[in-house]
């Protein structure tokens, strides 16, 4: 009888939500721990960046419905590992630097990690967009008590605990809700400094103020949704 081998499961899978990121792939797939699985999330790309993940070792999951949240929850429902990991797809945030993350969660000190960006050099992140992200920062302490400097897209958490969240925002809003749902559940979020490079190609959300604006609205828009009592799902 001819053996069957499969692969062990990944330590830690990584959601990257992509949208025409092919010449920033490269570096950040480079940069993504041995030992786990790096799920690109193709969202309509048009220049090649699913055959590029593909090639560069990453699972490609294809989510056709536009947005944000729509590529981050694909990932999140394809991820099979116990932790599963954010990072934006634009080289603007290295995937190397989950690794703290990964361990805080594994220890039980917390239930959720997110990275507090830190631009390094000019552009890296503009000055409308870090004005909308303080007044977002300010309105979700009001709303939930949480004394967070950002809602960046370099988290970590437990799979289950994430899906237990029922998160159903599909646009710009969905890292926000995570957050928001996250701290109506009674979990520890905790947030640390990571350095925010200036991104390779040009921004769909936040490098316009109109970008930004949609975006601020959406987040406005969780918000302002009632409290989501639940179990907590962390424990």
């Amino acid at each position: 009888m001819k053996a069957v081998t499969t692969s062990p499961p990944p330590d830690v899978d990584v959601v990257l939500p992509c949208l025409d990121e092919a010449r920033a792939l490269p570096w950040v797939l480079a940069r993504v721990p041995a030992g786990w699985r790096a799920l690109v999330v193709d969202n309509g790309s048009t220049d090649g960046s699913a055959d590029i993940a593909r090639a560069h070792g990453a699972t490609v999951v294809t989510e056709p419905r536009r947005g944000f949240g729509a590529a981050c929850h694909a990932g999140l429902t394809a991820a099979t590992a116990d932790v599963v990991c954010f990072c934006d797809c634009d080289a603007s945030l290295d995937p190397a630097l989950l690794v703290p993350f990964v361990r805080e969660i594994r220890a039980g000190g917390t239930d959720l990690v997110l990275g507090r960006r830190r631009p390094q050099g000019r552009g890296a992140w503009p000055a409308h967009a870090r004005a909308g992200n303080l007044a977002l920062a300010r309105m979700l302490r009001r709303r939930t008590g949480l004394r967070l400097h950002d809602l960046g897209p370099l988290r970590a958490a437990r799979r289950e605990a994430l899906l237990g969240l029922g998160l159903t925002d599909r646009r710009s809003g969905y890292p926000l809700q995570m957050v928001v749902r996250a701290a109506d559940a009674g979990w520890r979020v905790t947030e640390h400094d990571v350095p925010y490079l200036p991104r390779t190609g040009a921004s769909k959300v936040t490098g316009t103020w109109r970008g930004t604006w949609h975006a601020v609205r959406d987040m406005r828009r969780v918000l302002a949704e009632a409290p989501d009592v639940r179990e907590e799902t962390s424990r």
